[in-house]
This record gives C-alpha cells, sequence and structure tokens, in this order.
C-alpha cells in the first residue's frame, strides 16, 4: 500500500471535519481509535470523541480517497437526551445530536 495506518488516520479525520464544515482548531476534540488495514487497497479507520463512546467508522482508499458513505456509532439514544454535551463547543454538540439522531 501506498498510503501508511497514520495517513489513513489523518484522510479520515480531516474528511469528517470537512464533512461538518468544521475547522481544524476542532480536531483536538477528535481521536484516531484505530487504523487497519483490509486487504491491499484500503483501511477502516475508526474516530472517537474525546470523553464520550461516540464513533465514526471510515474506509479510506490507497489512493487517500474517503467513502463518503461513513457509519456513525453510539450507545447514547436520542431518548436519553443530551446532558453529555454541555461541556463542549456548541457546534461540536449539534454535530453529536445530527448524527445520535440520524441513526
Amino acid at each position: 500500500m501506498q498510503l501508511t495506518a497514520n495517513e489513513a488516520g489523518q484522510q479520515a479525520l480531516a474528511f469528517l471535519l470537512d464533512a461538518w464544515s468544521l475547522s481544524l482548531e476542532y480536531q483536538e476534540w477528535f481521536t484516531i481509535r484505530s487504523a487497519r488495514p483490509l486487504g491491499e487497497d484500503w483501511y477502516v479507520v475508526e474516530i472517537g470523541f474525546e470523553g464520550l463512546p461516540d464513533e465514526w467508522i471510515i474506509q479510506v482508499y490507497d489512493s487517500g480517497e474517503c467513502e463518503p458513505s461513513y457509519t456513525f456509532r453510539s450507545p447514547i439514544l436520542p431518548s436519553n437526551g443530551y446532558t453529555d454535551l454541555d461541556s463542549i463547543p456548541e457546534n461540536l454538540a449539534d454535530v453529536l445530536i445530527a448524527e445520535r439522531n440520524a441513526r
């Protein structure tokens, strides 16, 4: 593969920030939990949100392109409310609320 696991993780994080129109200043809230190769052509990257169990799973191809259809997982249901988001910036909370509501 031409792309390293670290590069795939960075590509996925940049893709996620861009998908939500978030500036790079917010990248510190996200953690690349893993980037593992699958086959010879792509990586599966798991990105978490600092201090919360929410995560995104993004496929990154060896070309550096990200699959636009990513997966979001969270054990927190919208019916539980959003009090866990009180201490994070509003635009990040909006992203997590939208993702939790969409599943």
